[in-house]
């Protein structure tokens, strides 16, 4: 039964690091490249609700990741795959602290309102490159369980993986 649980949780935390790769790939490869064309006249409407959506999704949902982590930290302390629960634990609370104190700001001066269109493409610079170390960190939690459940995955099939 414990096996079990804690195959779902890993489980859980893969489902949970793939929406994050999934919804980070997907600005870098579709919102990004609109970013230089936005305006004050036009950036409220295409920007302040879909981040609104996002923040008030993936906040809980973050929560639950470092329980997450953390009960899979304690579930694989004395195997060989610890490891993957701390990295993933450890880039979830870097990626959280890197939105909280460095993005969270430049959202809130977006959803009050930017006037000058000077202001307006240094704060969606400064937003821009932020979530591209954000997505990094994300790339680094997916591939860390992708590395678990292939691990996994191998030694089951008697691939010699400790």
């Amino acid at each position: 039964m414990k096996a079990r649980l804690l195959t779902l949780n890993a489980a859980f935390l893969f489902l949970c690091v793939s929406m994050y790769l999934g919804t980070g790939w997907s600005m870098v490869l579709f919102s990004f490249p609109i970013v230089p064309k936005l305006t004050v006249d036009n950036y409220y409407l295409v920007f302040v609700p879909e981040v609104a959506s996002a923040t008030s999704f993936f906040t809980p949902m973050t929560k639950l990741m470092i329980v997450s982590a953390c009960l899979m930290t304690w579930g694989a302390w004395r195997t060989c795959y610890r490891w993957v629960p701390i990295v993933v634990l450890l880039s979830v609370i870097a990626a959280t602290l890197l939105t909280l104190y460095c993005i969270f700001p430049l959202n809130e001066a977006m959803t009050n309102g930017i006037k000058d269109q000077a202001v307006l493409q240094k704060t969606l610079a400064s937003w821009t490159s932020l979530n591209k170390m954000r997505v990094a960190l994300w790339s680094v939690q997916w591939a860390a369980m992708m590395m678990y459940f292939g691990l996994k995955s191998i030694r089951s099939i008697g691939g010699g993986v400790p």
